[in-house]
């Protein structure tokens, strides 16, 4: 039975049009989240400064919180934040457990680049992928009815993506040398990041087949990540705590991991937007063209591959391309008639289950809900907003630039093409959705 607030709307069993129109803004947002979160990565190479890899994820998440509530309260308000928390109040626990899953699987991604690189990690937990699509399948049926062409794409694109991290997998091993033991425990890493990371979409899908915000999301999503980080660096190394306190020199690189996790939470806001208007299905593997710039950063700006032999270049570029390719071919199988009908179908179980208004949450889901709560800024929103530029400054004064050999020609040229994604995106969203 539908729920008795629910629309009469809610017994159908056709997708609505709303369904289809945001097919475009979900594939732009999933391509501008791989532009950010790739860039994002690339100040954990100071794990080679001596830091902690939990220090360095501490300093990360302090600037992913700092970012989650800076950017909505920027692009919406706190007022109508809170407005749509006390709408979907059921999902919070849901949200922390999200965060407490990306932090965990944060830093297992700091070992993993420690021990193999960050051209090689990337693509070995972007298989997350393959854990997220078949989260999907089985939870929201996604992929259901789908064509025999949209099934083989899925199929073949996993296949290839799984092949690409075996063989990325196998040249690191055999270029280790005498640290192959130190590369096999950053190949179980990134496995270990891939796994938590393709959990993690769960409570993102349940949060917008409910009719969350995206921008109300990641401010709960926050403490789960703040906490489990601060308990993982209390319980597994203190001594990073002590040193991020007392040390001068360690304040001194702050600034550039506390920037880092400022700029995953851009990436990852986008990559939030394409879950919800695509799916986990299409949107992950789009956002997982993060592989792309992460191997550029690698690469071109650190000269992560400036020394290997030709065949250990050859091996990482086509593993690489292998692994592009496959989540192109999954992202590519545009949904059918079919498979809308059952995203539909979820969503209705969904407004059933925790007997939600079923035209607010459809018209939330689309990107046509009007905003809720008041308009208006509160007074508390400039304080928010002039305490995290305060904490830039303040940590920017100290900052020194890191000690690491860096092309600066290659990253103005990434830096720049960030800059233009991230702009057509926020354009986009604002001119189709405005940030609904």
């Amino acid at each position: 039975m539908p729920p008795a607030n629910a629309s009469p709307a809610a017994t159908r069993t056709d997708a609505p049009p709303g369904f289809r129109s945001v097919h475009g803004i979900g594939v732009l947002c999933g391509l501008g989240a791989g532009a950010w979160l790739g860039a994002a990565e690339a100040p954990t190479k100071l794990v080679n400064s001596g830091l902690s890899p939990y220090a360095i994820s501490l300093c990360m998440v302090a600037g992913v919180f700092t970012a989650r509530w800076t950017l909505p309260t920027l692009l919406k308000g706190t007022r109508q934040v809170f407005a749509d928390l006390a709408e979907n109040a059921h999902l919070i626990p849901t949200a922390i457990l999200a965060g407490m899953l990306w932090a965990v699987a944060n830093t297992l991604t700091v070992f993993a680049i420690r021990d193999v690189g960050l051209a090689i990690a990337f693509p070995l937990w972007n298989t997350n992928s393959l854990v997220g699509i078949l989260w999907a399948r089985l939870l929201f049926g996604e992929l259901k009815g789908a064509s025999p062409r949209n099934t083989a794409k899925v199929v073949l694109g996993a296949t290839a993506i799984v092949a690409a991290a075996i063989l990325l997998g196998f040249s690191t091993i055999h270029s280790a040398g005498p640290h192959a033991h130190s590369a096999l425990g950053g190949i179980l890493a990134a496995a270990g990041a891939s796994l938590l990371w393709g959990t993690m979409y769960i409570p993102y899908r349940k949060a917008y087949l409910s009719g969350m915000n995206p921008l109300s999301f990641v401010t709960v999503f926050t403490i789960g990540e703040l906490a489990t980080v601060l308990v993982l660096a209390f319980t597994l190394d203190p001594n990073s705590v002590h040193m991020l306190m007392h040390s001068s020199e360690t304040r001194r690189i702050i600034f550039w991991l506390f920037l880092g996790g400022f700029v995953w939470v851009i990436g990852d806001i986008f990559q939030q937007y394409a879950t919800k208007y695509i799916g986990i299905g299409r949107g992950i593997p789009l956002s997982n063209t993060n592989q792309i710039w992460g191997l550029a950063w690698g690469a071109l700006v650190f000269g992560e591959l400036a020394h290997a032999n030709a065949a250990h270049r050859m091996l990482v570029v086509i593993g690489s391309v292998v692994m592009i390719l496959g989540a192109l071919a999954v992202s590519t199988a545009i949904a059918t008639e079919r498979e809308h009908a059952s995203t539909h179908a979820a969503l209705q179980r969904e407004c059933t289950r925790y007997r939600l208004d079923y035209d607010r949450v459809l018209q939330a889901y689309t990107g046509t809900a009007t905003a809720s709560g008041n308009p208006s800024r509160a007074w508390w929103d400039y304080l928010i907003l002039a305490s995290a530029l305060g904490v830039f400054v303040w940590l920017g004064l100290q900052a020194r630039v890191p000690a690491l050999p860096m092309n600066l020609t290659w990253t103005a040229i990434l830096t720049a093409a960030q800059v233009v994604t991230a702009t057509l995106c926020a354009w986009a969203l604002w001119k189709t959705t405005k940030f609904e």
